[in-house]
């Protein structure tokens, strides 16, 4: 998979809670290349801040010859964007919260290895659960699913999200795309008052707990909240992914800067340790030590 760096447009940005922001680059090349799970590596015209800061892909709009639900037209062309949504954290997210549309980034991707989506797309089940800023992927891979369904193979697509308070974001979109949407709140405000794994206990038991053998688990967030997903996964037998939110550098392995543990020994390095960046940062639950 190639991978772009470039300066690129932006198209559109929007607060969705007071310290989460979204925004939409002009990316034809990488949005065509993009998939669920995977990242982008965004620059600060900063000579102080060389570090790139890593980004999730949230929404993948691929490039087209119409527009999304028109018909064909002679010289008709949807722009292929990426939708990135990410949380203040430092002093680079903070700058790219005051960038107005128009304005134009530097960018690298797609990066990372994503979500196994095609390898399981038969599973009927999918449950889908994210935490904090670990839930804008999610999205990404909901999309995906359906946009791979047809009569023949439809899925049931469940999602358990989990935020700090009553600021809750892309819920809208989530529920459009999920047949149950389970949600989460630290203090109890909105939905389960506790964590994706309460949401999911009192969600999917007897009639609706969904069959071990017909069913995937993707999820992303902090680490506390992935080795909760790991061990509920574990005890219900559905074979699990999460995608790693370790801190990254240079994003591409060269720095080694986001190394996580794993439980075998790598071929090459001779250690058990994996790059997020580049091996990762979507994993087998069960390989890594968390």
């Amino acid at each position: 998979m190639s991978k772009f760096i470039s300066n690129y447009i932006i198209s559109e940005t929007e607060r969705l809670a007071p310290d989460v922001f979204s925004m939409t680059i002009e990316a034809p090349d990488i949005a065509d290349e993009a998939r669920a799970g995977q990242f982008v590596s965004l620059y600060l015209n900063d000579s102080s801040h060389i570090l790139p800061r890593p980004i999730s892909i949230c929404e993948i709009n691929k490039p087209s010859d119409e527009l999304p639900g028109e018909k064909p037209a002679k010289n008709i062309k949807s722009t292929g964007t990426i939708r990135l949504v990410y949380r203040i954290a430092g002093y680079g997210t903070e700058v790219f919260s005051h960038m107005a549309p128009g304005s134009f980034i530097r960018t690298m991707g797609p990066l990372g290895n994503g979500f196994p989506v095609e390898d399981n797309i038969n599973k009927k089940n999918v449950i889908l659960i994210g935490g904090g800023i670990g839930i804008p992927p999610m999205l990404a891979v909901a999309r995906q699913i359906r946009d791979t369904e047809d009569q023949d193979n439809k899925h049931r697509i469940i999602t358990s999200v989990g935020y700090r308070d009553r600021h809750i974001f892309l819920s809208d979109e989530l529920s459009e795309l999920s047949d149950n949407l389970l949600t989460a709140t630290d203090d109890g405000s909105v939905g389960t008052h506790g964590n994706v794994i309460d949401a999911l206990n009192g969600a999917l038991k007897g009639e609706n707990e969904p069959d071990r053998g017909d069913s995937v688990i993707y999820a992303c967030g902090p680490i506390p909240m992935l080795r909760g997903v790991r061990d509920w996964g574990e005890k219900h037998g559905i074979p699990t992914w999460i995608s790693m939110e370790e801190r990254m550098a240079c994003g591409i392995g060269a720095c080694l800067g986001c190394v996580c543990k794993t439980k075998e020994t790598d071929g090459h390095s001779l250690v058990k340790n994996a790059r997020v960046c580049a091996d990762g940062p979507v994993f087998r639950a069960e390989d890594i030590e968390l």
